[in-house]
């Protein structure tokens, strides 16, 4: 009963209907290819595509750029719930990434020309969507980014290097974040849309990671890239204000995804105990097991709400900066915590790739790391608690 997938009251029975499709599809399209991906490095980019079909990614592009028209969070929870549950972690971090994180830029900053030319080739995903901040000598401390782009006429002259990109290999539009003025600090810093294919945009290697091996992450490279001034995301100078609109749903979905993430990695550790033996009966029979199932049963059972109210708020425009620090902070911690712990009820199986279990511990590590540290992440909730 704990590790099933949430029916409760914040979801509708238009969400169970989306629910049931995009399980099917994942089943589909996404589960026998999982393996494959994983030794690739990389998500076959026609996932995408087929998912645009049948209306999973977009969902919050307006319907004449022919997406779902919907500002409903709920239906992106339900895509990371069952990516969790199928543990498509490396190939699902990049469609949530696409639909969570980089999507909500287009629809809200760009032009009517720029939503006519992207908003369609995103909503049916034939363009695939990345955003690099991260330098190689830059992470949470965007201010220090030095990446520049110069004014030459009606054209940017872009250089610098980014780092650990999802969508790296993928993507054909990558927000960049980068100087345009020399301004100190978050002011002189303004979004670019570069497009693959731009002279002097190279992509580097796909990175070799720990874990969530089928997210192509990447290094970019931009040696005086010529992007138009048509390709300015929002205003010049206004990327901060930008960056920071979206991070409470970012953090958010990352923190939505690591419950999703316990959830399942306890279920398949119950089924487990119930099946193992050791000196003659079920690892469920020992004490020790039961206990930590019971442990980890009720962290998860005690945080569902919390991250429900937190979807509510978000819907609602409500979600603070604070809240969403908690949701990614708990959530994230949550998911190592119980993969480890479930881990090890495993034994040496665990460690085996075959069991799921090994891939849900190795993909959980890195979520207290992007999208904000856990330390940025206690900072930010520091301060509404000592204020």
């Amino acid at each position: 009963m704990t590790s099933a997938r949430p029916t409760d009251s914040v979801y509708d029975e238009t969400h169970d209907l989306f629910r049931q499709s995009f399980r099917s599809f994942v089943v589909a399209e996404m589960t026998p290819h999982v393996e494959q991906w994983e030794s690739d490095g990389i998500m076959d980019r026609q996932v995408y595509a087929k998912a645009g079909e049948h209306g999973f990614v977009g969902m919050a592009i307006p319907e004449a750029h022919g997406g779902g028209g919907s500002d409903d969070f709920r239906f992106n929870a339900i895509v990371a719930d069952e990516l969790a549950a199928a543990n498509i972690g490396g190939g699902g971090l990049g469609l949530t990434l696409h639909n969570d994180i980089t999507t909500p830029y287009f629809v809200e900053y760009c032009n009517t020309e720029q939503a006519q030319r992207w908003l369609p080739g995103i909503a049916c995903g034939e363009l695939i969507t990345a955003i690099a901040m991260t330098e190689p000598g830059t992470g949470s401390d965007l201010a220090s980014v030095t990446t520049t782009a110069v004014r030459d006429g009606d054209e940017y002259v872009l250089n610098g290097a980014k780092t650990f990109i999802t969508n790296g290999i993928n993507s054909d539009l990558v927000i960049v974040v980068c100087k345009t003025t020399s301004d100190g600090g978050h002011g002189g810093m303004s979004l670019l849309v570069v497009e693959r294919g731009m002279a002097g945009f190279e992509r580097g290697r796909n990175l070799d990671k720990v874990g969530q091996h089928s997210a192509d992450t990447s290094e970019l490279f931009f040696s005086d890239v010529r992007v138009p001034v048509a390709n300015l995301l929002g205003d010049e100078g206004r990327a901060f204000d930008y960056l920071s609109f979206n991070l409470a749903q970012e953090r958010l979905s990352i923190g939505l995804y690591g419950l999703y993430v316990a959830r399942a990695a306890l279920g398949w550790t119950t089924e487990y105990v119930k099946e193992r033996t050791a000196f003659g009966q079920p690892l469920a029979k020992f004490q020790n097991t039961k206990f930590e199932l019971a442990q980890l049963a009720t962290e998860i059972a005690v945080s569902g709400p919390f991250m429900d109210q937190c979807l509510m708020k978000l819907n609602d425009g409500a979600l603070t900066p604070t809240d969403a620090a908690m949701a990614k902070l708990w959530g994230t911690q949550l998911q190592n915590r119980v993969t480890d712990h479930c881990l090890q009820l495993f034994g040496g199986y665990g460690f085996m790739s075959e069991y799921p279990i090994s891939r849900a511990w190795v993909d959980a590590r890195v979520c207290t790391i992007y999208g904000g540290t856990s330390e940025i992440m206690k900072t930010i909730i520091s301060k509404e608690v000592l204020a």
